[in-house]
Order: C-alpha cells, then sequence, then structure tokens
C-alpha cells in the first residue's frame, strides 16, 4: 500500500493485544491513532558494532518512551490474519522451500483521484508481493517483485494478477518459476535462482495466449496453477468465465468448460503438447492443484450464478466458494467432491471473489486465501484485498472437511529465534512503519533485501513467541542506514506495547550500534521494537547471549 502516511489518520483509536501463538499466553492492551499501508522490503549487514551503557542511554529516553503516544495498526497482535499490513497482497500462492513458506500475491495499488481512493480497477497491479516464515507467526517482508509494465520483467505484459510458484532443479542447479496472468489474456513466466529473486522474463513473451491451442475460447486466460510430480514432469493449470455474457444459461453456469491444464516442458518456460479442457462444474476462477498420495486434487472458486441454480443442490455448493475434485491423473477426468471453504464475506462481512491455495507443511495442510478486510479500516474505495491462512483438515479418506476463515489465523508452529541476524522487516504486525527495497540488486528488480523506513515517533513493530532460552539475552545490536540527518532511539519492550522496557538503543549514524540490556532475558515472550525520533532506516537485528 503505497501513500501509507495518507492513511495515519483513519484509524483515531487501536485495539492491541500481544500474544505468543502456541509458545505462551495472550494479553490485552490499548493504544491509539497512527495507522500504517506501504512500500517494499529489507535484510542487511555492516560494520562493527559500537557499544553504549544501557544506564546512560535509559536516563536519556525513558521519560521520552513513557510518555509517547503509539501508532495506531490495522492488525491487532492477538491475530495472524491478516499476514502483512504494510502492503495490500491478494490471489496468495504458496512455495515452501529449504522450511520456510513462501507465499507470492498480487500487489493491490490503492487507486486514487485528487484525494478520492477509487474502487479496486485491477488495472494497476504490475507487481507480485513475497514474504516468508518458518512459524506462520512471524513473516519477512521480501518485497514486490517487479512483474511486468515498462519496469517490470515481463515488459510485454500489462498486468500481473494471481501469481503461482514452484520449483524445480534443472541441469544440477535449483530454480524458481513465477506463473501470471496478464489480466485476462494470458499466461506469462518469469525465471530466478532464488524464492526471493531477482526474477526475470526467460521467453520475453507469453507462455500461452489467445493464440495458443484450444485457448482462444476461454473467457479468461488467466489464474494459474502449477505442480512439479514426483518424477519432475510438471502441469500447469489455467482459465475461468462463464461464457455467455450477461446472460449465460443453465448448461453454461454449471458447465462452462473454460478450465485447461497442459504439461510443461522439462525446462518449466515451455509447453509439452497443447492444453486440454477440464470440467469443474460452476467454475468461475481460481484453479488450485495439488497431489496427495495417489491422488490429485484440483481445486477452484464456484460462479456467482450457483444460488438458485437447479442443480446447485447437487453440488452442496454456494456462490464463491472454494470446491474441489480428485483425479488418479493429472489429466483427469476429475470427480466433484465438494466445497472447503465458503466466500470470504461469510467470514468477514465484505465479500467478492475468492482465490486460495492448498499445501502442506510438516506434515499438515492449510489454505491461503484473501479477505477484504481491511477496506473499511483503510477506509478505500472498495475491492482491496489481503492475505490469509488457516489450517484445513484431511481426513483418513483422502476428502477435505470445509474449513474456517478466522482472524486468528494458525497457531505458531515453533518459537522465533532472537540469536540470528534477524531482517528488521521480519514481523507479526506493526503500527506507522513502512518498508522499502534496499541495494541496487532489489530497487531494479524489486524484491531481496528491504529495510524498515518512514519511522516517526511511536511507531512500532511487534514479534510473537520470541524464545530466549533459559541462559537469556544479555545485549542487543541493530544495523541502520540512511541515518545522515536522523536521531532517535528503540525501546525493546515484552509482552506489551505499554509493557517492561528492557533496554533502550540510540541511533548514531550508518553501521551497527551495540547496547547491553537493562536485565537478562529469559523465557518466551512477545517483543515489540518502539521508536523515538525519525528519519532512519533499520535493516536488522540481533540479541546475544
Amino acid at each position: 500500500m503505497r501513500n501509507g502516511r495518507k492513511y495515519r489518520l483513519l484509524i483515531l483509536i487501536g485495539c492491541i493485544a500481544a500474544l505468543v501463538c502456541g509458545c505462551g499466553e495472550e494479553k490485552d492492551m490499548d493504544n491509539t491513532n497512527k495507522v500504517t499501508p506501504t512500500a517494499e522490503v529489507a535484510a542487511t549487514n555492516t560494520p562493527t558494532a559500537t557499544p553504549t551503557t544501557a544506564v546512560t542511554v535509559a536516563e536519556k529516553w525513558s521519560k521520552v518512551f513513557a510518555e509517547m503516544k503509539k501508532a495506531g495498526t490495522l492488525k491487532q497482535p492477538i491475530h495472524n490474519n491478516p499476514l502483512m499490513t504494510q502492503r495490500l497482497g491478494a490471489d496468495p500462492y504458496a512455495l515452501v522451500y529449504d522450511g520456510r513458506v513462501y507465499i507470492y500475491m498480487t500487489g493491490d495499488v490503492i487507486e486514487t483521484a485528487g484525494d478520492k481512493q477509487l474502487a479496486n480497477s485491477y488495472q494497476k497491479i504490475n507487481t507480485i508481493n513475497v514474504i516468508s516464515t518458518d512459524d506462520f507467526v512471524n513473516w519477512t517482508d521480501h518485497g514486490s517483485i517487479k512483474a511486468a509494465g515498462i519496469n517490470g520483467a515481463a515488459k510485454w505484459g500489462g498486468n500481473s494478477w494471481a501469481p503461482a510458484a514452484a520449483c524445480k532443479e534443472i541441469d544440477g542447479k535449483m530454480q524458481f518459476f513465477l506463473y501470471f496472468a496478464n489480466s485476462g489474456n494470458g499466461i506469462g513466466v518469469l525465471r530466478a535462482d532464488s524464492p526471493i529473486g531477482p526474477f526475470t522474463d526467460p521467453i520475453k513473451k507469453a507462455l500461452i495466449n489467445r493464440n495458443t491451442p484450444n485457448c482462444a475460447n476461454v473467457t479468461w486466460l488467466f489464474d494459474p496453477a502449477v505442480w512439479v510430480d514426483e518424477d519432475g514432469s510438471a502441469y500447469l493449470y489455467v482459465g475461468g468465465g462463464v461464457p455467455g455474457g450477461n446472460e449465460p444459461t443453465a448448461d453454461q453456469i454449471e458447465h462452462p468448460g473454460t478450465a485447461r491444464m497442459v504439461k510443461l516442458g522439462d525446462d518449466m518456460i515451455s509447453l509439452d503438447g497443447d492444453p486440454i479442457a477440464l470440467d469443474p462444474p460452476f467454475l468461475f476462477e481460481d484453479s488450485g492443484i495439488n497431489r496427495i498420495g495417489d491422488t490429485y486434487y484440483y481445486s477452484y472458486c464456484s460462479n456467482f450464478n450457483v444460488d438458485g441454480h437447479p442443480n446447485a443442490k447437487n453440488y452442496k455448493l454456494r456462490n464463491g466458494q472454494i470446491c474441489y475434485m480428485t483425479s488418479d491423473s493429472p489429466y483427469g477426468p476429475f470427480t466433484y467432491q465438494g466445497a472447503i471453504l465458503r466466500n470470504p464475506g461469510d467470514y468477514f462481512g465484505p465479500g467478492g471473489n475468492n482465490h486460495h491455495c492448498i499445501f502442506e507443511y510438516e506434515g499438515k495442510y492449510y489454505i491461503t486465501y484473501h479477505s477484504q478486510i481491511l477496506d473499511k479500516p483503510l477506509g478505500t474505495g472498495g475491492g482491496y484485498r489481503c492475505t490469509h491462512i488457516d489450517e484445513l483438515k484431511l481426513n483418513e479418506d483422502g476428502s477435505i472437511s470445509m474449513g474456517e476463515g478466522t482472524k486468528k489465523g494458525v497457531e505458531q508452529v515453533r518459537c522465533f529465534n532472537p540469536y540470528a541476524e534477524v531482517p528488521a522487516v521480519t514481523m507479526r504486525t506493526m503500527g506507522g512503519i513502512e518498508t522499502k527495497a534496499y541495494g541496487e540488486t532489489a530497487k531494479k528488480y524489486g524484491s531481496g533485501d528491504m529495510v524498515v523506513f518512514g519511522i516517526d515517533e511511536g511507531d512500532w513493530i511487534n514479534l510473537g513467541g520470541v524464545d530466549f532460552g533459559e541462559e537469556g539475552a544479555k545485549s542487543f545490536s541493530a544495523t541502520f542506514s540512511g541515518c545522515e540527518n536522523a536521531s532517535g532511539a528503540i525501546a525493546i519492550r515484552l509482552d506489551d506495547l505499554d509493557g517492561e522496557d528492557v533496554g533502550y538503543l540510540e541511533v548514531s549514524g550508518d553501521g551497527t550500534v551495540k547496547t547491553e540490556l537493562l536485565k537478562t532475558v529469559t523465557g518466551v515472550h512477545d517483543v515489540y521494537f518502539l521508536f523515538a525520533g525519525s528519519g532512519y532506516e533499520w535493516n536488522s537485528w540481533s540479541f546475544a547471549k
């Protein structure tokens, strides 16, 4: 969400609470006003740390922090959904790699005309946001991949909607692929050597367009899903829409016939054959594909003509729900099974389209999807989405139970390690801050190293379930940049935004600054970083024993 400062006045009071999900207990607290949207993302390293005396810094800054008015938030710390609030993100797709979950999202852009905020036209979208986690609570912001448009990798395309991600070892090297929709008229592909990029366009044209065999009559040639099978074979699923214009027939509604699947070439950037048609009943959009055991699961969003259709009761289906089919082959035929997620409007108020991805992590299955839950607090013109994750139950017979959309989200699967070098753009939630690309590569391609910026007095960042262990942390260091005309400090607080200060770190210029803590911190806590001053950029941090 750009124009973040503009939206800070929109929420006058934020009710904030701290949660150690799966690692501790919940606590509630109140604070006030500044809301944030915005930007891009962070991580780094730099010079040798310069220690400062804990007591000296405390004497200088403790009163400032005690009297400080805190920024408001779009996401209470007792909630793990939505996943991020510094930017919007829709149509999520999950890639699990090397123990981390990477979520790729359509980069919704808040559109304006003068001072008026407009409804989402979806035509301004040309980036793909990416974040990652290994605990489902604290997410690292990796930026906004410049996917389409004159500044994007795929300059032939105008938009980058609904990304799908995969990785595959090719010629002894792991490569990462993003498939995206150029509006409703084709599919592009980007490639990188890392899940966070930089991503480039290896073919300089659409992988699938309306000249592709059996694709000219697909109503919406978009919303890709990709699956790499155990033998390295890969398959792409695309399409959607209901033919017949504004007055489709009952048969067109039930059997739109607009889904396609095709085998990808070994290089993942070509097609191995012509696309074939699939027949998901009541298809609207949003292909998904998984293999569980020997069964292939094709999932999708139902259209908005289901309610009232004479055959809808046969499918136990409603408008705009996620449903699934199964087959013993990636080519089908697929057999309809049922619905697994209701429309987001059933859970969060605002309705709209439904878009998902099912994925497995450490033996459990999850569904990531979007909602419009932030539209009201942001005061936007409508249609702007943010991403959630909730758990799915896979039954012993292979069926999937109906899921639930929640604000609470997924329980933390492991506590957070504070002793590694942590990108400062890692957070559960925040108030006031923004993020942006750092370094030439990230600025050029949109993703990679990121920093926290736009820091003002009272802004803050929260992490959940941070485990300091029995021995505990005795010192804290942080790396900064862009500090030429800046001054300020960071208070380190535990378990509550108005909680105990266990240390203060004074910002004294570019590079790394170290401070001793006021006491040894042990055990599991929520951690809050509260900012004084402004104008500095924060790259990374770590605690030490």
